[in-house]
Parts: structure tokens; C-alpha cells; sequence
């Protein structure tokens, strides 16, 4: 959709206008409604391409606004327990912020999401470069990965939850990667208050792909940073990286780590412990091994705010998950009328690991002619009464 759009979606009597809107607080309190879908024109690519922003409204009153810019998610509504909607996640109000340049907020990223090392990588014996974007390594699929393309997009209400559908076609050697790969990710919003992402694609000769959700998350939208907010994530081992963030090699244990979160603790009670892994980014900038099979929809991780209950629980198909605690914000990104601080939110990525084309160890993030590259990711939102 390239042109002026308005379309919305409503099903009996009672719409999302019926809710009150809080500015001051970035609370949204819902009344009893049905889903909505609504698309508006959110101005111009430098390009000249217009980009459009849905917002979809689940039965709860749940709210979820997406660009189809980088498939970007500028804000998504979570309940706290006096069941006020606040905006959970960290971005812009206008496009002309994110053309401007950030740290991926919300953004679909693609062809590979993390780091290659050296930016190259071999594939049947033939080595691809890739750009250098971060020092010596390639990120997040180069200068113009998939979170600066415009997707086509189609949106439509299921008994589910309203869903916006995102297809783009990468061609044959974009930022470096061979073949061209057909990509669509639906974002479905549950009327049980989650967000689901599945990702597939396929491919006219053989290739990479890892795709993910760049999210910054901030259960507490008043906070300044998320040292308070509780983290558990379910893995018994992680990898070490160099200085470039690259890692160095096999999964290593958690255990008397500062990287043990198989029970809670709040992000910032060991950030700044003397840890070697520690001080390469200025805290957590790594993947976790999530326990049980790859390929299986299980638990990841879940964060906490003891403030307002709010309660995420991350669930995936994915081998791996990035917990990044925005170590490189300082305060020089505005956003939503407040500065953007370290720490200021928080990522949990769930992909493949870093530099696996490079790493024949590593689960495989190849995809051939004839297969389908399958991923799912579920952000399920609920809150805590004192006690829980």
C-alpha cells in the first residue's frame, strides 16, 4: 500500500475510541471493545516511498503500532495490575526520527541478525563479503538490512487477534548475501495480550538466513532504565565474545556467573560486577543457550517490573537468545518526549548465534533451494498481584 490508506476494521458497537487516553502518564485505560485495524499514511521514505503505519487493537484493548518501514514497531500497549495499558517499548511519535538513524528500535532485521565476523563468509567454497558496519564485522544484514526496506503489507482481523502480514524480496547478492530470498513475518496481536511473530522464506540458490525482533522493552514506561526490572532466562550455558563481540568458541556454563539467570535477578544487581565478559560492552551484550529442542515453540526468558507487575514471558523456536541491556544509549536519542539513557530498555533477540556461518559447530543457519526457513517468537504480556 503506497497511497493515502484509512482502513478500519470493527467488529460490533464498541471500538478503541471508547478508551481513555492518559498523555501524561502513557497510560491507556481500556473499556470492554472489540479488535480494531486501522492504517494511516506516516509520510515518505527519502526515497519517495510512502510508508504506512498500522495500529491494531486486540479484544483487551491491547494496542500494537507497526511500520511497514522495517516492519518497525513504534509502540505496543502491556496491562499493569490495576489494568492500565502503558506503552512498553522504546522508539519515536514520526518517521523522520527513525529515518534520521537509531539502535534498531523495534525493527525486523535481516538477512542475518547479530554479528559475522570479519564480514565474509564461505558457502560451498565460494567467500561473500559483507559490509563492514561494526568495526571489523558485519551486523544486522549491512548499510540497509531489512529494517530500512519498505515491505508490502496486507492486514486483516482472525478470530485470534488482529494480524498485519510483511513480504519483502531480497534480491540475489543485496548487501552481499547470494540468492533471492522471498521473505514474509506476520505479527498476529492475541487477544490474550501476546504478540506473535512468525518468520519464513525461501530461497533460489543457497544462502543464510537469521532472522529476528529488535525490540527495546522497558516494562515501566516512567523508569529511566531497567536495573530494577527482574530477568529470568532459561539456559545453563552462554557464549563468550571478544572484543568485537564475536564469540570465541563452544557455549560455556553460567553457573557463579554474573550470566546465571536460571532464577530471577533484577538486570542491575551484578551489571557492574568485575567480570571480564562484562566489561567488553559495558554489560550484557550476548547470547544465551536456550534449554530444550531448537524447533520447539518453549520458554526463553521473562522479565519482571516489580513497579507496575507488568510481566513478559518470551517463548521461541530458536536455538539462542541476545539479552542486551543498551549498553551504547546515552542519552542523545529523544524519544516519546524523554532522553534515551544506558539501560534505558532492554532486548532479548531470538535467533540463531552470532557468526554462525562462519562456525560449522553451530547449529545451521543455511537454506537451500526447495526448503523453507521456519521461525516463531512468542511476547505473551500478563501482570503480578503483590504475592504472585
Amino acid at each position: 500500500m503506497r497511497n493515502l490508506i484509512y482502513l478500519l476494521v470493527l467488529l460490533g458497537l464498541s471500538t478503541c475510541k471508547n478508551a481513555k487516553n492518559d498523555s501524561e502518564s502513557n497510560e491507556i485505560v481500556p473499556q470492554e471493545m472489540n479488535t480494531e485495524i486501522e492504517a494511516r499514511n506516516f509520510g515518505l521514505t527519502e526515497e519517495g516511498d510512502t510508508v504506512t503505519l498500522y495500529t491494531l487493537v486486540n479484544t483487551n484493548g491491547m494496542r500494537m503500532d507497526v511500520m511497514d518501514y522495517g516492519g518497525i514497531i513504534t509502540s505496543l500497549t502491556a496491562p499493569d495490575r490495576q489494568g492500565n495499558y502503558g506503552d512498553v517499548v522504546l522508539g519515536f511519535n514520526d518517521l523522520q526520527s527513525y529515518l534520521d538513524g537509531h539502535p534498531f528500535f523495534g525493527a525486523l532485521v535481516g538477512r542475518y541478525g547479530n554479528r559475522i565476523g570479519g564480514a565474509k563468509f564461505t558457502l560451498d567454497g565460494q567467500e561473500y563479503p559483507l559490509v563492514k558496519n561494526n568495526g571489523e564485522n558485519h551486523l544486522h544484514g549491512g548499510t540497509k538490512g531489512f529494517d530500512k526496506k519498505v515491505w508490502r503489507s496486507q492486514a486483516s482481523d482472525t478470530p485470534e487477534g488482529p494480524k498485519l502480514e510483511l513480504y519483502y524480496t531480497s534480491a540475489h547478492m543485496e548487501e552481499g548475501y547470494p540468492g533471492e530470498l522471498q521473505v514474509k513475518v506476520t505479527y498476529l496481536l492475541r487477544n490474550d495480550d501476546a504478540l506473535r511473530i512468525d518468520y519464513s522464506a525461501t530461497t533460489d540458490r543457497p544462502t543464510i538466513v537469521n532472522m529476528t525482533q529488535h525490540s527495546y522493552f522497558n516494562l515501566n514506561p516512567a523508569a529511566k532504565n531497567i536495573l530494577d526490572q527482574e530477568l529470568t532466562i532459561y539456559a545453563d550455558s552462554y557464549l563468550t565474545v571478544d572484543e568485537g563481540l564475536i564469540p570465541l568458541g563452544a557455549p560455556e556454563s553460567v553457573a557463579g556467573t554474573p550470566f546465571d539467570f536460571r532464577q530471577a535477578h533484577t538486570v542491575g544487581e551484578r551489571i557492574n560486577q568485575d567480570h571480564p565478559q562484562l566489561k567488553i560492552g559495558g554489560g550484557y551484550d550476548h547470547t544465551w543457550v536456550i534449554t530444550g529442542e531448537p524447533g520447539t515453540l518453549r520458554s526463553a526468558a521473562v522479565l519482571y517490573d516489580p513497579v507496575t507487575g507488568r510481566e513478559m514471558t518470551v517463548e521461541t523456536t530458536e536455538p539462542g537468545v541476545q539479552f542486551y541491556s543498551a549498553n551504547f544509549m546515552n542519552g542523545s536519542i529523544t524519544g516519546k518526549g524523554k532522553a534515551y539513557h544506558k539501560h534505558g530498555g532492554l532486548c532479548l533477540e531470538t535467533h540463531h548465534y552470532p557468526d554462525s556461518p562462519n562456525r560449522p559447530e553451530y547449529p545451521s543457519v543455511r537454506l537451500d533451494p526447495g526448503e523453507t526457513y521456519r521461525s516463531t517468537t512468542v511476547f505473551k504480556f500478563a501482570a503480578r498481584t503483590p504475592g504472585d
